[in-house]
């Protein structure tokens, strides 16, 4: 696994969404990369997955690429196709980016699982001191138990020293859901102060959502046939 980086911004935030239960992160930060006009600055290189790409808008779009927006000197992580059991490793990986551009916090936008299905409550986690309690009154709640796995599972319990808030959106099923993603980038832009505009958000989540669900099927029946050609092989 290989970090690379084009661009090495100063005392960012880092915010991160990878591909958990119901797509939460991705979608997330699919739309807050549109909406706040970023440039990618580098990716995130893994031997240990199969090697395909998507290609959305005759644009390549990588398993895990980095993007840099100047106005709130945020840097996103966007992830497509994290494998299996890379958690740990991605977490390094992130510290390490952390390191490089002397973050001040990271971000990790999550969705879990909710007993009910009209629900649209959204949750946090943090590792730090102060005000966000404060900040998220009234749109999110502490969350007292549970069980965090993937890539934000690793990196809080690593005990690294950049702050990290976790942020957890329930959503209805496994499947993509833009309306837990709508909540969390809610969530988000009360906490950051993104100037999101919530009218047209739950629509355009709903774009995100169906683009970033036929990419990740196509990935997913990619893999599943490059695998059964190599099971065959062998």
């Amino acid at each position: 696994m290989k970090l690379i980086l084009t661009k090495k911004p100063k005392n960012v935030t880092i915010v991160e969404g990878f591909p958990g239960f119901g797509l939460i992160g991705t979608i997330a930060t699919e739309f807050l990369m549109e909406h706040l006009d970023t440039e990618k600055i580098g990716v995130i290189e893994m031997d240990e997955i199969p090697a395909m790409i998507a290609v959305h808008d005759s644009k390549v779009i990588e398993p895990v690429s980095i993007h840099y927006n100047k106005k709130f000197n945020l840097v996103f992580i966007h992830a497509i196709n994290i494998g299996k059991n890379l958690s740990w490793k991605l977490a390094e990986a992130i510290i390490d980016l952390a390191e490089q551009l002397s973050a001040k916090e990271i971000i990790s936008l999550e969705g879990v699982g909710s007993p009910n299905p009209d629900a649209s409550r959204v949750f946090y986690y943090t590792t730090q001191d102060g005000n966000v309690a404060k900040k998220l009154q009234g749109m999110a709640n502490p969350l007292k138990e549970g069980i965090v796995v993937g890539v934000t599972g690793a990196l809080l319990a690593k005990h690294i020293k950049t702050p990290i808030l976790a942020l957890f959106a329930e959503a209805k099923s496994n499947l993509p859901d833009s309306k837990a993603a709508a909540e969390i980038i809610r969530a988000l832009d009360m906490y950051v102060d993104l100037d999101v505009d919530p009218k047209p958000l739950l629509k355009q989540a709903m774009v995100f959502e169906e683009k970033l669900k036929g990419i990740v099927e196509k990935s997913q029946r990619a893999q599943e046939i490059q695998e059964d050609k190599m099971g065959y092989v062998g």
